[in-house]
């Protein structure tokens, strides 16, 4: 351990008197080296207290703001071969203006009448649908005819059955009738029997009753044998009105099977109309597609696949186009750390690769060459490279952005944060730590905020 004394060389013993001593205190410029450095001290725990603007800085490049006027290229719906080139590379194309006319490559298509074929096809099949309407009217008629048929013929059945009650009940009266003819010959028979025996009637007026009494018994059993007709003439009546209503029922059903035949197979026959129609609007759309249109004003940037009788499948690139209107926009990434910290409507300053600019980071007013932007866009989900991308529009409070720059160039971006003074910024990047995180419309922010909206307004 290391025994160091409390007591101060300089107390006891002076220097002053010293060669040394008197080279080093005597000297005038020495003082006023300390004077300097004085001051530079004081000028720097000064500086440490001027303010300091918060940033994040990130790269990007130049693009649109809308997306239909980013550089695009077209592609054909369909497979096919280039025929035919109407421009030529750096050309100006209004929308609808004729690009390049392509030929079919599926044999499906190859035939020049595909379209009047598919067309007689339709009216063919529209005419036999057609003639389903008259076929189902007259089975419709056949159905009703039946139907009327059925209700006659079971009306002459219901009366015949009538009829036949009404004779059942006469035949019936007629053999009670019988019965009594039988009775009263039977009782004059015995009559005529007794007195016989007494000799008060001869034999023949006996067999004379006799006969009588046999002719009365035989029409009783011709009169049960007629109720027995009778009968069976009105068992014959309602198995007539059952088979009446049977046949016509069978026939009907398949009348009514008929007609539903009938129109299922017109239901058919239109619906395969209806294909052929989407089949005959296809092949028309499908004609349009053998010219490719420019789909908007631009110029023709380059022909993806330029040689006349080159194919190409469905989709594939064709031509590149460049929208000739169109507002300038800056896409650029920022980190996840700092993505908390970009809002919409939010400050932020660009530089132009190729443009000269001088850049003082911490004081953006100073800043020559920059350009100012405002955050219109903030994607919540990370791209591939690991970052967040942020849509950028020209500010309209500031200067206008350079018409030279092109589309794909390159931009450095300085989004503004808030203000702190410069100790605390050096402490900050000194630990790691991130910038302040705040909203928007509160801290120091809020005044700069507040006086751009006015500007607008």
């Amino acid at each position: 351990m290391l025994n160091i004394s409390e007591e101060k060389l300089n107390e006891r013993i002076d220097i002053s008197d010293s060669r040394s001593g008197k080279f080093v205190f005597n000297r005038k410029h020495y003082t006023i080296f300390n004077k300097v450095l004085i001051g530079l001290f004081l000028l720097f725990i000064i500086i440490l207290f001027l303010p300091w603007t918060q940033n994040i800085r990130s790269s990007g490049n130049v693009t649109t703001l809308s997306p239909e006027h980013r550089p695009q290229t077209i592609q054909s719906p369909i497979p096919g071969k280039i025929e035919q080139w109407y421009i030529n590379e750096g050309d100006f194309v209004n929308r609808g203006d004729t690009i390049l006319r392509i030929s079919e490559v599926s044999s499906d298509y190859f035939d020049p009448l595909l379209i009047n074929r598919t067309s007689s096809q339709i009216d063919a099949k529209r005419q036999s649908a057609d003639s389903y309407d008259e076929k189902i009217e007259a089975l419709r008629q056949q159905l009703e005819a039946q139907q009327q048929e059925r209700e006659l013929k079971r009306s002459m059945a219901t009366n015949k059955l009538a009829q036949a009650g009404l004779k059942v009940r006469s035949d019936s009266i007629k053999l009670e009738a019988a019965k009594t003819e039988v009775e009263i010959a039977k009782t004059q028979f015995e009559r005529m029997q007794t007195l016989q025996e007494e000799g008060l009637k001869s034999l023949t007026d006996l067999e004379a009753r006799r006969l009588r009494l046999q002719e009365a018994q035989a029409q009783l059993i011709a009169q049960e044998n007629q109720l027995l007709a009778s009968r069976n003439e009105v068992i014959n009546a309602e198995i007539e009105i059952n088979r009446i209503s049977a046949e016509y029922a069978d026939k009907i059903s398949k009348t009514r099977q008929e007609i539903f035949t009938t129109q299922s197979n017109q239901f058919g026959t239109r619906a395969e109309v209806d294909k052929l129609q989407i089949q005959l609007s296809n092949y028309q759309q499908r004609s349009n597609l053998y010219y490719i249109l420019a789909p908007q004003d631009g110029y023709v940037n380059k022909a993806i696949r330029a040689g006349l009788g080159e194919t190409f499948s469905q989709g594939e690139q064709l031509v590149g186009i460049m929208p000739s209107n169109y507002q300038m926009a800056v896409e650029t990434y920022v980190r996840p750390l700092d993505l908390p910290l970009m809002h919409v409507g939010e400050e932020v300053r660009i530089q132009f690769d190729g443009w000269p600019s001088i850049i003082f980071s911490g004081w953006p007013n100073l800043s020559y060459g920059t350009y100012g932007a405002e955050v219109v866009a903030v994607e919540n989900y990370i791209s591939k490279n690991g970052k967040y991308r942020v849509l950028l529009a020209p500010d309209p409070d500031d200067n206008p952005w350079p018409e030279q720059i092109g589309i794909g160039s390159g931009a450095q971006t300085i989004a503004l944060l808030e203000n702190v003074p410069i100790w605390y910024e050096l402490w900050r990047n000194l630990n790691g730590f991130p910038p302040n995180y705040y909203e928007p419309g509160t801290g120091d922010n809020t005044e700069s905020q507040a006086a751009k909206s006015n500007n607008k307004k």
